[in-house]
């Protein structure tokens, strides 16, 4: 079984959020980065469960630049078998799937996992986008993965229930919370992960699709109004007058 999982960075959500440069950067001065939670958690995780059953290689793959060593070698030290990174930017949601789908478009991979989204852009639109690029049936947001005689099968949650999906061949995921627990790095694991391979390819030549703007933050809470249980009508006109929500 081979295996490949695409991870991302993000800052930890206790990090202090500011721009710079008129709010067209992230500042990340002071900011501790990760691995995408969705990416460490769940898809990392799900595929080595899978490799140690059954034998196989898991490699990780990351769009970015050399600051995106700390967490592959996390990842690593969790006990993936190898890495690599392509060195480009993420600049935008496609860029990044192309990145990825012509680095994995000829190595035969019979898994590519994604988590379902990254916690800073939340847009869940990169591993459909792979999926695509690279002709390979997707199946999003699943919460159980289990491979038996070369079939894998999948469970996603939809409303009211779950969908009970059946692949053979190659494919695509997106793994969201179920999928498998986290896994804390032990002292061997880190260690060993400073040996391991982790390969430094060109960025694949493609144009980016988004131009960035400006960044904000959300506007600052105001403070509570208390509305009497007996003044229901109140509530309904300030809901729809001032709150605009109904």
């Amino acid at each position: 079984m081979k295996i490949l999982v695409c991870i991302s960075k993000a800052p930890d959500t206790t990090s202090k959020i500011a721009f710079t440069e008129g709010n067209t950067k992230f500042d990340e001065n002071g900011v501790q980065f990760i691995v995408n939670p969705y990416d460490e958690w769940y898809a990392l995780v799900r595929a080595l469960e899978i490799k140690e059953a059954q034998g196989g290689n898991v490699t990780i793959l990351s769009v970015g630049g050399a600051d995106y060593e700390p967490i592959i070698r996390k990842a690593l030290a969790i006990g993936a078998d190898d890495a690599v990174r392509i060195d480009a930017q993420e600049s935008d949601s496609l860029y990044v799937a192309k990145q990825i789908a012509e680095y994995a478009k000829d190595k035969g991979f019979d898994i590519i996992m994604c988590g379902k989204e990254t916690i800073n852009y939340n847009g869940s639109v990169v591993p459909g986008m792979v999926a695509e690029l690279l002709d390979l049936p997707y199946i999003p947001l699943a919460v159980k993965l289990d491979v038996n005689a070369g079939v894998a099968t999948l469970e996603r949650e939809v409303n009211g229930g779950l969908e009970v999906v059946e692949v053979t061949g190659s494919f695509v995921l997106s793994a969201a919370k179920g999928m498998a627990e986290q896994r804390i790095p032990n002292m061997r694991g880190i260690m060993a992960a400073r040996t391991k391979p982790l390969q430094v390819v060109p960025a694949f030549a493609a144009e980016t699709s988004t131009k960035l703007v400006s960044y904000d933050l959300p506007p600052a809470k105001g403070a509570c109004k208390y509305i009497d249980a007996e003044q229901a009508g109140d509530l309904i006109r300030i809901l729809h007058e001032e709150a605009k929500v109904i």
